[in-house]
């Protein structure tokens, strides 16, 4: 996680007594607070502990909704996919709406565009993976049991699991994402951290550009609350006794936060840099990276975009937000392209010509590299160009 952050009201040590201030709320409780300690990857790694109003397991009524999964395509040959997602209808609600395009065992990728805020639940948590929903447009305010978190176009809004969330869009009809939904946590890389925990100068980011919840939202209602809960396949609707929104204050290393594509320092050279200078994030199984607008190469012979490469270790996946893309042609923004282990990519004819006398380049681009192999769905393949594979030639 980022940093350390507090906000509220805390004890003053862990595992005492805490007697709240003021009248109290309407909860019959003997004026304590309720400690509650969140951790994603067990006791020994990052945790934050909550102090909630109630006790945080009043749970009235649990009912299975339904098992589901993403379905992976018949087989089909080794090849590039350009899959074209900038104009998918508008379907479902933020949380129900999303149409996964690419998954393997430590990811699903998701896209996005709801038509409406709210179906059946205002309340969802992902009880088994964190979440990066990137915010390709739209913006408003994350709300969750550790305050509110405003978001904007073009931010990362990372999610660890186990916390219930309600996204609440300034416009719902320009909401637009990339949700990336992740077996393992997400960190930031560990050579960009010193050994006191302290991102190092020269990352591409500093603990100046993540941005946690602000303000607390001490919700204190005697009311039965349904949150939606995804855990993998299984969909539940969880019946809470009173709003999940109750703490009085918090501390700790896990939260939800956001880091915005425009705050990222690109790493350029005199020749051309390879992908992990772009790395923005670490995950279990993949990594996710950020092509922001930057300087292109400075020596006097420099091949300004990338060269062909062959993935041998990882599938590379490429969502193209904004900006001329220089290595490629055809591509809009919204476009998602794979390029699998096995076959080699690089540059579309021509590009190579056309870039020399670039200075620099103002593309916009999110990569994740996954080291297991990903499966399509029938979603993504019916929005996929099946001439891509042949662009290369002249």
């Amino acid at each position: 996680m980022p940093y350390y952050q507090k906000l509220g009201q805390i004890p003053k040590k862990h595992h005492i007594w805490f007697h709240r201030n003021g009248s109290g709320p309407s909860f019959k409780n003997e004026g304590i607070a309720y400690e509650h300690v969140i951790t994603t990857e067990g006791f020994n790694e990052a945790y934050s502990i909550i102090y909630h109003l109630r006790p945080p397991t009043r749970v009235r009524n649990v009912e299975l909704i339904k098992y589901w999964a993403p379905k992976k395509v018949t087989e089909s040959p080794l090849r590039h996919h350009h899959i074209k997602t900038a104009e998918i209808p508008r379907r479902g609600d933020l949380y129900t709406g999303r149409i996964p395009m690419l998954f393997n065992a430590d990811m699903t990728a998701y896209r996005a565009r709801p038509e409406k805020a709210y179906g059946k639940f205002e309340y969802y948590k992902n009880g088994g993976a964190d979440e990066v929903i990137f915010v390709f447009h739209g913006g408003g305010t994350l709300e969750t049991v550790f305050g509110k978190l405003r978001y904007r176009a073009e931010d990362y809004i990372v999610i660890p699991r186990g916390i219930t969330y309600r996204l609440v869009p300034d416009k719902v009809e320009e909401e637009d994402y990339l949700i990336l939904e992740s077996a393992g946590p997400v960190r930031i890389p560990q050579r960009y951290l010193n050994h006191e925990g302290q991102i190092r100068m020269g990352s591409p980011y500093s603990e100046r550009d993540f941005h946690g919840p602000s303000e607390m939202l001490t919700v204190d209602r005697e009311e039965d609350v349904e949150v939606l809960v995804k855990d993998g396949p299984r969909l539940t609707r969880v019946t809470l006794a009173h709003h999940p929104f109750d703490a009085l204050g918090w501390d700790g290393y896990l939260y939800p936060f956001t880091f915005n594509a425009a705050d990222f320092e690109p790493i350029t050279g005199t020749v051309h840099q390879p992908p992990p200078i772009h790395q923005t994030f670490e995950v279990r199984g993949y990594v996710i990276c950020t092509f922001a607008p930057r300087l292109l190469d400075t020596h006097p012979e420099a091949v300004k975009i990338p060269w062909v490469h062959d993935n041998v270790e990882a599938d590379e996946v490429l969502f193209y937000v904004r900006g001329n893309f220089g290595s490629r042609r055809g591509i809009e923004s919204g476009s998602i392209t794979l390029h699998p282990r096995g076959i080699p990519h690089g540059p579309h004819p021509g590009t190579i010509m056309a870039s020399k006398d670039a200075l620099r380049t103002e593309e916009l681009a999110v990569m994740f590299d996954t080291a297991h192999t990903l499966e399509l769905t029938e979603e993504s393949l019916a929005l996929d160009d099946p001439k891509y594979p042949l662009s290369w030639l002249d």
